[in-house]
């Protein structure tokens, strides 16, 4: 029995003959008696009698019409649902960011690809890079932020961004007269760092250790935005990523380039074997679009 076959029964249920079903499923009436008599004999009774040149339902037709309308409806419902998942894939995705990027850049993309796609649910976390990229190795997650320091080893990954780092203070702050700081003016400041493990933790390292400077590290932290935060409370200078100030939504801090410049990178991850859906492929578009707006702080 397919379904082919139950279209013809279906539509000799609605039209009331072979020739008004045939001209509803635009073929011919041989090709309807065909497919009736192959649906008959498979179900081994007659699904109308032939009177007059007339197909009459049977009891058996009448009563088998009806469990083909209660399907059909099913059928209708699977055919929606295909056409929605063409148009805007699955109704969930499952997003995780790092710190840096996930209070101001990741918020906007969402905002921006929820106005768009408003039936759709997003989940969203902001997690260490780490944590970001065992939950998308794992399949938990649909797409992923994280610093280029994690492990990308059974995640498909390629570079997102690669802002240079800036140095924050807090307002009146003595260096805030400079132009641009450098490493010497960091000698002996109390200065706020990121974990040892931070690419850019490394870089700084390496930085101060080939001019001789040693600041008085009075916090380590993997998140950049506490050390804006704690800049702004006046316990220090430190480098963050521009990202992480870019919609001012931390006050009390100054802004200057620091030279030599150091840069952050930032990874976009997938799952291994994860579907690319649509849906999935609009919102890392919007992502894109949100990193194209950024606009570096004054």
């Amino acid at each position: 029995m397919n379904l082919r076959d139950i279209d013809v029964f279906n539509a000799i249920m609605l039209s009331g003959g072979a020739g008004a079903a045939a001209a509803l499923l635009d073929t011919s009436q041989p090709a309807i008696s065909r497919s009736l008599a192959k649906l008959e004999g498979e179900l081994g009774f007659n699904l109308f009698e032939r009177i007059r040149g007339r197909l009459v339902p049977t009891r058996e037709g009448q009563l088998f019409h009806a469990e083909v309308k209660a399907n059909l409806v099913g059928l209708d419902r699977l055919k929606l649902r295909a056409a929605q998942i063409k148009e805007v894939g699955a109704g969930t995705i499952r997003v995780a960011s790092l710190s840096a990027l996930g209070h101001g850049m990741v918020p906007r993309a969402i905002t921006a690809f929820s106005r768009r796609h408003p039936q759709v649910r997003i989940s969203y976390q902001v997690r260490t890079s780490n944590v970001v990229r065992d939950l998308v190795a794992s399949g938990s997650f649909d797409v992923g932020l994280a610093a280029d320091e994690v492990d990308t080893s059974g995640v498909l990954h390629s570079v997102f961004t690669t802002p240079r780092a800036v140095c924050v203070m807090p307002k009146g702050h003595r260096l805030a007269d400079r132009t641009v700081i450098t490493p010497q003016d960091l000698d002996s400041e109390a200065f706020l760092a990121l974990s040892p493990e931070d690419t850019v933790r490394l870089a700084m390292d390496r930085i101060f250790a080939d001019h001789g400077v040693h600041p008085r590290i009075l916090v380590e932290t993997p998140y950049g935005v506490t050390i804006a935060i704690l800049a702004a409370q006046g316990l220090g200078v430190g480098l963050a990523n521009p990202f992480i100030i870019a919609d001012r939504m931390i006050g009390g801090i100054e802004v200057r380039p620091f030279e030599p410049a150091v840069h952050f990178r930032a990874l976009l991850l997938k799952p291994p074997h994860g579907i690319n859906s649509l849906l999935v492929t609009d919102f890392i578009s919007e992502l894109y679009i949100a990193r194209n707006a950024f606009v570096a702080p004054d």
